[in-house]
This record gives C-alpha cells, sequence and structure tokens, in this order.
C-alpha cells in the first residue's frame, strides 16, 4: 500500500527509499515483529480465557507433554495477523505472485483454524475430516498456482542442471498445488514440540529470501543459471515478515510455551514456503531446504504403512522427533539439534545455485 502512495506521489525524499525492495523487505520484518510483541500478551490471554483447558494433549505420547494441558493453541492467528498487516503495508499491491502466496498462506490458515477449533470445541484430535481438508488445500493450492503461472512460466527445473528439464504445460498447476499442500501438511506435523517448527521455518523463510531475489534479479539469474521471473523479487517482503511474525511468536512459544501456533499457523506457514518455491520454480530444492520438514512427514508415512501391512512399528513413535523423546532425549534437545540440522540443510539448499 506505502509503495502505490509513494509512487503515485512520485517517490519525493525520504520516500525514494520505499522504490527498493530491500527497504520494503526489511520494514515488513520490523513491521511483523513489532505488530507480534505488541499483541501478543492480549492475545494469550484472550485465547486463555476462551478456551479454558486448551489444546488436548495426546494421551499415547510422552509424559512430559502432560505438563503442556491447558495451554492455548491458535496462537498462529497471531502470526497471521502480523505478517499479513506488514505484508499488506510495504508490498507491491499489483504484484500477482505476492497475491497468490498470500491466498494459500490465508486459506491454509482459515483451514487450518477450522480444525484447530474443532479440536477445542470437541476435545478430541480428530479435527475436520481429512479428505474434506485435503480437497480444500487442492482447491486453494490450485488456484493460487494458476496465478503464479499465468505469465506462462510453466518449465520445471531440477537442483544441479542448468536450465529447464521439461515445459509441463498446465500440468505445472497439478504439480504445483501438489508441493504446495505436501509442504504445509509436511510443516504442520514438525509442529509437535515448543519452537521445533518455527525457528526451522525462520531459516527456510531466510533461504528463500536470497533465492527469491536472485530469480527475480535478470543478471544474477542468468549468472547463475536459474530461471528469472519479473517480479519475483517482491517476495522477499512477504519472506521477511514471515521471519519477523515468526521471531515475536517464538518470543512465547519459547519453551516453557505460553501458546501452541496449531494447525492455524503451521498449515499456513508451510503453505506459504510451497507456494514461494512454485513461484521461484525452486520446488526441489525446497526439499532440501526444508529437509527437516520433510524427513517429518516421511516418517509418518512409513510408520503408517508398515503398521498397516505388518502390524509393528519402524519409529517408537512417529513424526520422528517424538521417537527421540521416546530415546530419552529432552524436549530442548530435539529441538536444539533439529534446528542445527534444519541450518545444515538450508545451506545445502543453497550451494545448489552455484552448482550447476
Amino acid at each position: 500500500m506505502l509503495y502505490l502512495i509513494a509512487e503515485q506521489l512520485g517517490f519525493p525524499g525520504v520516500l525514494n527509499l520505499i522504490r527498493y525492495i530491500s527497504f520494503r523487505a526489511g520494514a515488513a520484518s520490523a513491521t511483523a515483529l513489532a505488530i507480534g510483541l505488541l499483541l501478543g500478551p492480549w492475545f494469550i490471554s484472550y485465547l486463555r480465557e476462551r478456551q479454558g483447558r486448551g489444546q488436548p494433549i495426546r494421551a499415547d505420547g510422552p509424559q512430559t507433554h502432560l505438563a503442556k494441558r491447558g495451554t492455548p493453541t491458535m496462537g498462529g492467528l497471531l502470526i497471521l495477523i502480523s505478517l499479513s498487516i506488514s505484508t499488506l503495508l510495504w508490498m507491491d499491491l499489483t504484484n500477482p505472485y505476492v497475491w497468490a502466496c498470500l491466498l494459500v498462506t490465508g486459506g491454509f490458515g482459515v483451514i487450518g483454524f477450522l480444525d484447530d477449533y474443532d479440536k477445542v470445541k470437541k476435545r478430541h484430535h480428530a479435527g475436520i475430516p481429512g479428505k474434506v481438508r485435503l480437497a480444500l488445500e487442492f482447491l486453494i493450492a490450485g488456484a493460487a498456482t494458476w496465478l503464479i503461472v499465468g505469465n506462462g512460466h510453466t518449465n520445471l527445473y531440477l537442483p544441479l542442471i542448468q536450465g529447464p528439464v521439461i515445459d509441463l504445460g498446465w500440468l505445472y498447476i497439478v504439480f504445483g498445488a501438489f508441493v504446495i499442500v505436501a509442504f504445509g501438511n509436511a510443516v504442520n506435523l514438525t509442529d509437535g514440540l515448543d519452537g521445533l517448527a518455527t525457528m526451522p521455518v525462520v531459516i527456510a523463510a531466510l533461504a528463500f529470501l536470497l533465492i527469491s531475489y536472485l530469480v527475480g534479479n535478470a543478471r544474477f539469474a542468468e549468472y547463475l543459471g536459474i530461471p528469472h521471473i519479473l517480479g519475483v523479487g517482491d517476495l522477499t517482503v512477504l519472506l521477511l515478515a514471515i521471519v519477523g511474525a515468526c521471531l515475536a511468536f517464538l518470543w512465547f512459544n519459547a519453551p516453557p510455551a505460553a501458546v501452541f501456533m496449531g494447525d492455524t499457523g503451521s498449515l499456513a506457514l508451510g503453505g506459504a514456503l510451497g507456494a514461494v518455491a512454485v513461484a521461484t520454480h525452486h520446488e526441489f530444492v525446497l526439499a532440501i531446504i526444508g529437509g527437516l520438514f520433510v524427513v517429518e512427514a516421511l516418517s509418518v508415512v512409513v510408520q503408517v504403512t508398515v503398521y498397516k501391512r505388518t502390524g509393528k512399528r519402524v519409529f517408537l513413535m512417529a513424526p520422528i522427533h517424538h521417537h527421540f523423546e521416546h530415546k530419552g532425549w529432552s524436549e530442548p534437545t530435539v529441538v536444539i539439534r533439529f534446528w542445527i540440522i534444519a541450518f545444515v540443510l538450508a545451506l545445502a539448499g543453497l550451494s545448489t545455485l552455484k552448482l550447476r
């Protein structure tokens, strides 16, 4: 909004700073951080009053989690409010890529909210039916991918290979929707310990901050042999808004957590990262940078598949972070070690930009 106002005025004086993506991205991060920190205490108190007993805790989970009973959930609303206001304030409102990613973020956030609300209201873990939830997610992700490929960018790119591999045409919409839905649910499955999902999301967002900027810059894109997509650079505003909002939330989510983000936050954040990966055509790099989330999701798939076929469990409990808890690792140990893994994987993913 401020960009369009400054543009109409001709970017006079200090408003000329708004012309630069780097300034707007930094301002968006600071705005989201400030909103989250200021609203946080009031918002958590409000959730605690409205929810009473808070999020249900699984009886078959680690016994240390029983102490978390009464902790309010749906804290992801705080993240969504912070990042949405800051992004709308500092983005170029004519940019279709930012709008597509915001569509996924908000849409997945609504789905997660409905799921969280059902759990809190009925005091069980079922939430809304899985098939209904997936159908809604694919509908939103498909619409967002359609907006993204509106300019004809339907090529598929692979890490370590320079240039496009194949033009998927309109099949890219199906592929993009799958990436967005899969990653949204992967982050959702990872969000099982205090701060476990939040910092890896920040790390992945920072990695894609660099990717978005490079893809949006013709000179850097040509030098690195990566796709150049005009306008994608503005996604840096959204990504740094995510960073600011997540850091503000982590202030209250740090052990012992005063609030959980719930599906409201984790599904929305995962979907946002998936949408950014589709917009920048770095879907497979996302699998490396967000490898922690991929492993968490695969651990659930493997556990369920093997158990249905053999009646035996591969892990003591899935997702895999619970497996390590049952092995005797304390919650802070699991969280910090997984953060380190997320950081290393982000560096590995970024290294593919040059190794082509």
